[in-house]
């Protein structure tokens, strides 16, 4: 049903969508529209039928596109010797959302915000490219199982590509799910972009501590025009953990392998994308995933967790913008710090090499930098383990001139949690108690092998 209803949507958006050139003039001529039943013939004997499909513009121009009886599109390339027939005009779809289905009496309240990405995007056929354009509303529409499952309302905060975001969308988002939680909502659940929703699942981790509610994170690493999209999953699996989870975090839902059975539901200071479109994208590090979604159930998978109806609700929403995260590389010289600190920035995450280094000539800068009150975290390029400066004596050397290290605190994580620490004070030795401090499950006790 998901799939189907996007297709209605896409598949005949503009008139000749796409065709360009001397391609198109032919179709005009022959007065044929996206949609209709054409016949590509290259003599008597030989000819291809199907609809004419809108196609993608900075494609190659001479590509007509058709939809087989069989329902696969192929790409035709123009001669002079094929001649277009139109056999039929079809009437072309009009999408109408379906009326919106009365949820079940009794079931939670929750509600959707949409912010952008893919699991709220379809075809450009211009580029070729996906590009944000469904609405939260939408998605409810084309989904009906959620029904089921809780009283849905939403709302669109913005719709914007996540590597959009900045740490004023963050405020933003923190303050629209407030507003939810003093609504009385049961749970929350917003849709983002995969490429920065680590960033953003973080933040909010920060802004509102120990709520008393689930706040859900959720996307798509396949936009929904595809069979192998996993938006609708991802969906409800969030709406369900929003709706009737008994732990209130930020977290992020999505798939744990690569079938459609298991949804994982990852701590939002602990979670990172560490692949470009595999749908399990999305991994723990240093933790396990707090809780799985698997056959409509919820299954909890940690025990240090918030407990719904939380009566220790901390909301503060201010970011600051004069954080900023670097990552160490051979060959990197002073001037990059020396242009960061001059430029008014306060605080400073750097992804340094093992177990928390940077090379030796760096040194002098960076006790300048920090003589200076400016806050230096140091985290670690490597994916799984924790920083441990005491072991080599670059790492000796720069506990001694003050650089603080972030345990097994992901650099992103890192960068986040600086950015609201420096909202929240202009004190050095108050900026570093904050850092060193777990606030949200940031820093682990001990990590995995």
């Amino acid at each position: 049903m998901f799939i189907l209803e996007i297709f209605r949507i896409m598949s005949f958006p503009n008139r000749l969508e796409g065709y360009t050139g001397k391609v198109r003039k032919i179709l005009e001529n022959v007065g044929v529209d996206v949609g209709d039943e054409v016949e590509l013939a290259i003599d008597e004997h030989r000819g291809i039928k199907g609809i004419l499909m809108s196609r993608y513009e900075l494609a190659d121009p001479y590509y007509i596109v058709i939809k087989l009886p069989n329902g696969y599109n192929i790409g035709v390339r123009y001669r002079d010797n094929i001649q277009v027939k139109k056999l039929s005009e079809v009437k072309k779809p009009v999408f109408r959302p379906p009326e919106k289905i009365h949820p079940l009496p009794g079931l939670p309240r929750v509600t959707i915000i949409g912010t952008g990405g893919t699991i709220a995007s379809r075809i450009d056929y211009r580029t070729g490219a996906v590009r944000p354009v469904l609405t939260a509303e939408d998605l409810l529409s084309i989904i009906p199982e959620l029904a089921s499952i809780a009283d849905l309302d939403a709302s669109i905060l913005f719709s914007i590509f996540s590597e959009d975001m900045t740490p004023n969308e963050w405020s933003m988002m923190a303050i629209k799910v407030d507003e939810y939680i003093r609504r009385g909502v049961d749970g929350v659940v917003i849709a983002h972009g995969t490429d920065t929703m680590g960033y953003s699942a973080a933040a909010l981790s920060f802004a509102l501590q120990k709520p008393p509610i689930p706040i859900v994170f959720v996307g798509a690493q396949r936009s929904s025009d595809r069979p192998s999209s996993d938006s609708a999953t991802n969906l409800i699996a969030a709406v369900k953990v929003a709706g009737h989870a008994s732990f209130a975090e930020v977290c992020v839902a999505m798939h744990h392998g690569h079938s459609d059975e298991v949804i994982a539901i990852h701590r939002g200071t602990r979670v990172r994308k560490n692949h470009t479109s595999s749908r399990d994208a999305f991994k723990s590090i240093n933790a396990e995933p707090i809780a799985f979604y698997k056959n409509g159930e919820i299954h909890i998978n940690r025990k240090d967790l918030n407990n719904r109806d939380s009566n220790q609700y901390i909301f503060n929403p201010k970011f600051s913008d004069k954080a900023i995260l670097l990552k160490f590389f051979p060959g990197m010289n002073h001037d990059i710090l020396e242009d960061i600190w001059m430029k008014g920035y306060r605080g400073i995450i750097i992804e340094g090499s093992g177990l928390g280094h940077v090379a030796r000539r760096l040194i002098p800068t960076l006790e300048k930098i920090l003589k200076d009150g400016v806050f230096v975290g140091m985290t670690s390029q490597c994916i799984y383990g924790r920083v441990n400066m005491r072991v080599y004596s670059t790492g000796r050397d720069l506990l001694k001139i003050g650089v603080t290290p972030l345990d097994d605190m992901l650099p992103e994580t890192a960068y986040v949690k600086l950015s609201w620490a420096l909202a929240q004070t202009t004190d050095i030795e108050e900026t570093k108690k904050i850092m060193y401090t777990s606030l949200a499950g940031e820093i682990g006790e001990r990590s995995l092998p």
